[in-house]
C-alpha cells in the first residue's frame, strides 16, 4: 500500500516554504500539509520555521522580538533560492492558513509549534494563541511539536489529535511513547532502525525529509504510513509512475 504523503512546508519545491501560495498549491493535489508556527513580540502566531527571519524572508531579527505589524511587512518571497521570482510573497499570519484551509474543505494540516516560541513564550501562552487561530478549522488540524509537554497541553485544552517529533531513537523512546500514545509520531527516516520494527500501537508513522519514491516505499514495508515530503508532488509523482508499472 502507498504511503499517504504530507507536504512539508508546503509545495517548498516550487514555492516560497511556509508561505499561503505553497500551501495552496499543495493543498490542491494532496490532503495533508504541514506547517511551522512561531510567535511574534505580541503574541501572534506567524507561519515561518526559524526564529530568525534571515534565512526565508527579506528582513532581519528574530520573529520573537518583532511586533505583528512590523512581520506583516516582511516579504517572505526567499530570495536566496528563488530571487524576484516570489517577491512580495507576504510572511502569513497563522490566521491566514486557517482561512485558506477553510476554502479548501479537504484540506488538512499537521501545525507544528516550535521549540524557540515555547521557550521564550510559554507553552501556555503559545498553545492557547494556536488553538484561538486555528479555531475555525480545529477539526482538521493536528498540533505536533518535539516538546511533548505542549501535545499533552493542546490535547487536554481542546480534546485534539497531537503528534509527538521525535528528537532521537524511536526505539529508545518507546516508553514515552507508550505513556503519552499520541495520534502521531514524526521521525526523520535516518532514524528509523533498518532492520527493526517499529514499536505499534494506537498512532501513525510519519517519516520525514523523504524525497525518492524508493525510499518512501521501504518506509512504507517497515510501518511508516505517511511520508512527509519537501518536493511531494514530485515524490506523488514518483510514487504515481511506479504503481503504475507494478500494475
Amino acid at each position: 500500500m502507498l504511503p499517504a504523503i504530507v507536504a512539508h512546508r508546503g509545495d517548498a519545491e516550487h514555492f516560497p516554504e511556509n508561505t499561503l501560495p505553497a500551501l495552496a498549491a499543495a493543498w490542491r493535489r494532496l490532503e495533508f500539509a504541514e506547517f511551522d508556527v512561531q510567535l511574534s513580540a505580541d503574541g501572534v502566531p506567524f507561519v515561518i520555521h526559524d526564529a530568525s527571519l534571515e534565512r526565508t524572508t527579506s528582513g532581519a531579527g528574530d520573529v520573537r522580538l518583532t511586533m505583528s505589524g512590523q512581520l506583516d511587512g516582511v516579504d517572505a518571497g526567499e530570495p536566496a533560492r528563488f530571487g524576484q521570482a516570489h517577491a512580495g510573497t507576504p510572511l502569513p499570519r497563522l490566521a491566514a492558513a486557517a482561512r485558506l484551509m477553510s476554502d479548501m474543505p479537504g484540506a488538512r494540516a499537521f501545525v507544528e509549534l516550535k521549540r524557540a516560541s515555547l521557550v521564550h513564550h510559554g507553552r501556555a501562552h503559545c498553545v492557547e494563541r494556536v488553538l484561538s487561530a486555528l479555531a475555525p478549522v480545529i477539526d482538521r488540524c493536528v498540533l505536533i511539536s518535539f516538546d511533548a509537554d505542549a501535545c499533552r497541553l493542546a490535547r487536554a485544552s481542546a480534546g485534539m489529535a497531537v503528534g509527538w517529533v521525535l528528537d532521537g531513537d524511536p526505539l529508545q523512546l518507546r516508553p514515552v511513547i507508550e505513556l503519552m500514545r499520541p495520534e502521531y509520531l514524526f521521525c526523520d527516516h535516518r532514524r528509523i532502525p533498518a532492520a527493526r520494527a517499529l514499536p505499534s500501537g494506537p498512532w501513525t508513522w510519519v517519516a520525514y525529509e523523504v524525497t525518492d519514491a524508493a525510499l518512501a516505499l521501504d518506509l512504507a514495508a517497515r510501518g511508516v504510513a505517511m511520508v512527509e515530503s519537501m518536493a511531494p508532488l514530485r515524490l506523488a509523482g514518483g510514487l504515481a509512475a511506479r504503481e503504475t508499472l507494478s500494475a
